[in-house]
């Protein structure tokens, strides 16, 4: 395996590890700030010693997503021990790594970091996700000048987020030509948008970035707003997509022409209408980009300043200011405690309580130890990617898959669900046993995994306990000109109201327009009901294709970026099914589309976040979880490896 480093070179991903030419007492220090649970199976790989997997070190699924695996302190002092001996024999030994392990043995190595589960079926996905090897093995394989000689062939991707500079860096690999238009000024899409105090990443970094673009020196273990909207820079920069994004273009409607076969994006840039033509095109525009504003009367009747969380006001002093904030989801529990520190006063108004996941190191910098064990190590930074893949994918799935004949109360759904809830209660116990009033208020009633979890490192309970912020749980009746008006008959008064109701992530694709064959709408066809075969291709709409499209959305399984990853290789193949059969395009099938949608609604169902009827973004408005994916990570790597073109029609 390799490791990358962004400092240490004009381009952010520097493959290589240093040679440890540390002390015993220095690696010692290092190793107190290590990550436990990968260590010892790094340990196995770099030195082909399968003995140091043993088997009182594992750690426990059941408490794997703890602080340090659940690992208990004897066990982690032994790792530390154990872990020093094997780094200052390799130190003295030149730093020379064993042989490459065998299939069975990196099954051994996987299944000790998955707690004994069964890895054999992961081997080739691993390879993939963690380029042990240091290849890319998601790149193309083919190239447009070997495919389809003389062929051209061109693109157009709306949006220059996290998907479209994924989307055109592929491209440009196989040789395909692209243009991005982007509605900003910059690349980078929700992380460049999201600009409100507080924003940052609820997923590790060594897993909320690109498989082929990994880095050791993350600043932080979740990063903020800021460093990864760098990192989106830096990644355009890299692959040289930059110079082929329009800034400042909004897209309006794209228009398939049955004759030319063909597509028609209109725009907006500075006022002025304008189109350009493609073979295909590609919305990468995300799920998360529109906020949601709540069905409340009157929010407009409030005299004083008021906006949404997406839509940040940073030209506003909230210094001393009385500040109702209406909504307590994700992006609410990032702000709330950074507005909480210099306004007069924050009322809070919740509808319904997040699960809030326990995350000590949520706000901290990596510990220099552990950015030096990234360094210096080779394959921890990839096992350690492995291990948070893992307990945040197909080893967390059991939790929020419902046992239909599991006998409870309605906030769990199975013996797996009941565990898991009552260790987060326990937390809750925790932060406020000393404020029984707000306990009562904080408890969830619906399962873990029903709506979206929150990560927390206490910060929101020291907030709320602040004799300056207040909770409401109580009905709001309406806005009016100076603040809210309760369903009771109170008022409270506001100088500032704030928004944070999340987005409208259900209206894919909105406001664009799409118009497919013969004319058909998109919007129209979906009815407010969005599908697509796989969450990238809709009947009716050839080399029309989407990211982070419906039903590839994640509840504990995983990181967007993998499900893009396996979105661009699947757009890519497309393609070049169409080139190499010298056609103009090619469609999914509608049964093959409606076969999918089917298995898909019938899993959602069977999981924590269809069953429950607790209201979250992740169904439409006709209930159904048109988000979500319910199945296993290495499910949807399967199905988007390769094209089967059986499933698809070529139009010529």
């Amino acid at each position: 395996m390799t490791s990358v480093d962004v400092t240490a070179s004009p381009s952010p991903f520097l493959h290589g590890v240093v040679p440890i030419t540390e002390t015993d007492d220095e690696i010692r220090a290092a190793l107190e700030q290590a990550e436990l649970p990968p260590l010892l199976p790094a340990l196995a790989y770099l030195t082909g010693d399968l003995s140091l997997l043993r088997p009182h070190l594992r750690p426990d699924p059941l408490t794997m997503s703890m602080p340090q695996g659940g690992l208990t302190d004897d066990q982690q002092a032994e790792i530390r021990s154990i872990a020093l001996e094997v780094l200052c024999r390799y130190r003295d030994g030149g730093c020379r790594p064993a042989p490459v392990p065998t299939d069975d043995e990196l099954r051994q190595i996987l299944e000790f970091i998955g707690g004994g589960a069964p890895m054999g079926d992961y081997l080739p996905l691993v390879e993939e996700e963690l380029a042990y090897r240091g290849e890319d093995r998601r790149a193309p394989g083919w190239h447009i000048s070997q495919t389809a000689p003389g062929r051209t062939f061109h693109v157009v991707i709306i949006g220059s987020g996290m998907s479209g500079i994924l989307a055109a860096h592929r491209l440009q690999q196989a040789g395909v030509t692209f243009t991005i238009l982007d509605k900003n000024d910059d690349v980078g899409g929700t992380w460049h948008e999201s600009v409100y105090p507080g924003c940052r990443v609820d997923n590790p970094n060594h897993n909320y970035s690109y498989s082929f673009a990994q880095r050791h020196d993350w600043p932080y273990h979740y990063s903020p707003q800021g460093v990864l909207e760098q990192y989106f820079r830096e990644c355009a920069d890299a692959f040289g997509v930059r110079p082929h994004i329009r800034f400042g273009c909004t897209v309006q409607r794209s228009v398939w022409d049955d004759d030319a076969k063909r597509w028609t994006v209109h725009y907006l840039e500075g006022g002025a209408e304008r189109t350009i033509e493609g073979d295909a095109v590609i919305s990468a525009v995300g799920q998360l980009n529109r906020p949601l504003w709540p069905t409340i009367d009157g929010i407009a009747d409030f005299q004083g300043p008021y906006f949404h969380s997406a839509e940040w006001r940073h030209d506003l002093d909230l210094t001393g200011k009385r500040i109702c904030v209406i909504g307590t989801g994700a992006s609410a529990l990032q702000f709330i405690p950074e507005i909480a520190k210099v306004a007069g006063h924050v009322t809070v108004f919740q509808r319904t309580p997040p699960w809030i996941a326990p995350t000590p190191d949520y706000h901290d910098e990596i510990a220099p130890g552990l950015k030096w064990l990234y360094g210096h190590v080779p394959t921890y930074s990839e096992l350690v990617r492995f291990a948070i893949f893992w307990r945040m994918g197909d080893g967390a799935i059991e939790g929020v898959r419902v046992d239909p004949n599991w006998q409870g109360d309605g906030s769990s759904v199975s013996e797996i669900s009941e565990f898991g809830k009552q260790m987060l209660l326990e937390y809750y116990r925790q932060q406020f046993g000393d404020r029984p009033d707000l306990l009562e208020k904080v408890i969830p009633d619906y399962p873990p995994g029903a709506k979206r979890a929150v990560r927390d490192n206490g910060i929101w309970a020291t907030t709320l306990k602040r004799d300056d912020v207040t909770l409401r749980t109580d009905a709001i009746g309406h806005v009016d000109a100076t603040g809210v008006a309760m369903a009771d008959g109170s008022h409270v008064d506001a100088d500032v109201i704030i928004y944070g109701t999340g987005y409208q992530a259900s209206r894919f694709l909105t406001p664009m327009q799409v118009q497919g064959v013969g004319g058909r709408d998109l919007h129209e066809q979906w009815g407010g009901d969005a599908r697509a075969y796989l969450g990238v291709s809709i009947p009716g709409f050839p080399n029309f294709w989407c990211l982070y499209g419906p039903n590839t959305n994640i509840v504990i399984n995983g990181s967007i970026i993998y499900f893009s990853e396996c979105g661009v290789r699947y757009i890519l193949g497309l393609v070049r099914e169409v080139l190499a059969n010298d056609a103009a395009a090619i469609v999914v099938r509608q049964d093959v589309h409606d076969r999918f949608n089917e298995a898909v609604d019938a899993e959602n169902r069977r999981m924590a976040w269809g069953w429950s009827p607790v209201n979250s973004w992740y169904k439409n408005q006709f209930g159904r979880v048109a988000q979500n994916w319910p199945f296993t990570l290495l499910e949807y790597w399967r199905r988007t490896k390769q094209v089967d073109p059986q499933e698809f029609e070529l139009i010529r």
